[in-house]
């Protein structure tokens, strides 16, 4: 049997950023039979633009396809003046196109985030989930919003049990929505 494999998003274009140890996290803690590679092409990501949707930059093309590869995705966003960094919503504005033919659609989802604030990063995740369900993809609820990230989470992996916690919660409901969404799809009457 395959593994499942997730492709995992880091949204901020920081070193030593929050979001990306917390899928560095989640790549450490995934569960038998689950490989999860972490993206790190979103800083060649050009400004979107209609007008090369269907023959899109070679950097748009590598995350179309790794997308296509994947069984899920796993977006990190940290949080800017209330919702997600430009060039992370970018990408997904990129990855949505052309419309009725991403391979978003369909494709399970979960946003995770973290931010140096109380919140965690919850208007941006929010933010996130909406593009995504309105790309086409299957979006888990609400997850894992990691608050006060510089005193919860340290750069060397380190991180509180909470956070762990929520890390595995996230990672077996993607998991059980990628058995939902295959299911589905194998007893649809088309």
């Amino acid at each position: 049997m395959s593994q499942l494999q997730i492709l995992a998003i880091p949204g901020s274009l920081r070193t030593g950023s929050w979001n990306a140890a917390l899928l560095r996290l989640a790549q450490e803690r995934a569960p038998e039979g689950v490989n999860i590679e972490i993206w790190e092409g979103l800083n060649a990501i050009p400004p979107f633009s209609e007008d090369h949707e269907v023959v899109a930059p070679l950097p748009v093309e590598d995350l179309r396809q790794a997308i296509a590869e994947a069984d899920a995705l796993l977006v990190a966003t940290p949080e800017y003046n209330g919702g997600p960094p430009g060039q992370l919503k970018n990408a997904l504005d990129w990855t949505s196109r052309p419309y009725g033919l991403s391979a978003i659609v369909g494709k399970p989802a979960g946003v995770i985030s973290a931010s140096t604030s109380s919140f965690g990063g919850r208007w941006a995740q929010e933010d996130v989930r909406k593009a995504l369900r309105l790309s086409g993809a299957a979006v888990i609820g609400e997850a894992l919003a990691v608050g006060k990230a510089a005193e919860r989470l340290v750069e060397t992996g380190y991180a509180d049990e909470e956070i762990l916690t929520g890390i595995d919660d996230v990672l077996e409901r993607l998991v059980a929505k990628v058995a939902e969404v295959k299911l589905e799809l194998e007893t649809a009457d088309f």
